[in-house]
């Protein structure tokens, strides 16, 4: 189910909405009126026309069956795959977080390589490493203060 929501196995055009409520739930494999419960509970939410009509796209399609063998193959109650999706889309968040602390990271690293470490305070308070030798710039602190810690020994 790591692919449900978005997690890089679909393409752009996976995620265009072009199938009309009939199409999509042909290709689902259920009826129209089931993609419209499952729109009202949150479980799939298609795009909408400007007239209000409903556009699913591959993604969504490939979701709807996902939720259908949940529902038919796992017996899993239809808050319980809420909450099943609800969680999958927590993960996503949380691992774009991690990807984005990586980044800083190895960006503090690069700052650190040169074996001195150097701070100096943010606009919020919040300690913000500079390299050696350089004062932070103003979109940092507005402060011309550099302060320098070395430890001793």
């Amino acid at each position: 189910m790591g692919a449900l929501r978005g997690s890089g196995g679909f393409s752009s055009d996976d995620e265009t909405p072009v199938f009309v409520i009939s199409v999509a739930a042909q290709l689902a494999g259920m009826h129209a009126q089931t993609l419209r419960q499952y729109d009202r509970l949150g479980l799939v939410s298609p795009s909408r026309t400007r007239g209000g009509g409903r556009r699913y796209s591959a993604r969504d399609v490939t979701l709807l069956r996902e939720v259908q063998r949940l529902s038919q193959d796992e017996g899993v109650s239809l808050a319980g795959i809420q909450r099943i999706l609800d969680l999958e889309n927590q993960v996503l968040a949380l691992r774009a977080r991690v990807t984005e602390l990586g980044t800083e990271l190895d960006a503090l690293k690069s700052v650190f390589s040169s074996g001195s470490r150097v701070f100096a305070a943010g606009r919020a308070g919040e300690v913000v490493a500079v390299r050696a030798g350089q004062r932070p710039t103003r979109s940092i602190s507005a402060s011309q203060a550099l302060v320098v810690w070395a430890p001793r020994g």
